[in-house]
């Protein structure tokens, strides 16, 4: 796995969309968890690692989204890439409210490039919207710009 600068692909429109790889992981009580469980909801699906520097700086904001917007219909979903009791230490610190999954990083990069990150970079996030397409997909922090323009929108905030 490669950390680089910030990079974005542009949101694919509804009708190319890909479909969805399929996702099954444990989650830190070890428990499979299917990404099918969150259909309906407005999904960010972040890639991160304990070892990753801008990992650390993204989960404060993606913590804040799910208190903030989980009510509307956002469900935050973390995949660790990193050994489950030092996912669990940092899920405990930053009291992260939303599921965390995990595998090696050994297994991560065939995971990544399953999701759209050839390069396999960290962090990298999905969108995927209500019906279940991925709306946008980015390589390094996802910052509050972003989230406004590509998850805010999709969000029941009547």
């Amino acid at each position: 796995l490669v950390l680089m600068g910030v990079f974005s692909t542009p949101a694919q429109p509804a009708t190319d969309a890909p479909e969805l790889p399929r996702l099954v992981l444990p989650d830190l009580q070890d428990r499979n968890r299917h990404l099918l469980e969150w259909r309906g909801k407005v999904i960010l699906l972040n890639f991160w690692a304990t070892w990753c520097g801008p990992c650390q700086i993204e989960l404060p904001h993606l913590v804040e989204y799910q208190h903030r917007y989980g009510r509307h219909g956002l469900q935050v979903i973390g995949v660790g890439l990193d050994r489950p009791d030092t996912l669990e230490n940092v899920v405990r610190t930053l009291d992260i409210p939303y599921p965390v999954l995990h595998l090696s990083s050994r297994q991560g990069g065939r995971l990544l490039r399953q999701w759209g990150n050839s390069q396999g970079v960290l962090p990298y996030t999905v969108v995927i919207d209500r019906s279940g397409s991925i709306v946008f997909t980015h390589i390094g922090v996802f910052d509050d710009e972003a989230f406004e323009f590509f998850v805010r929108p999709l969000l029941d905030l009547d």
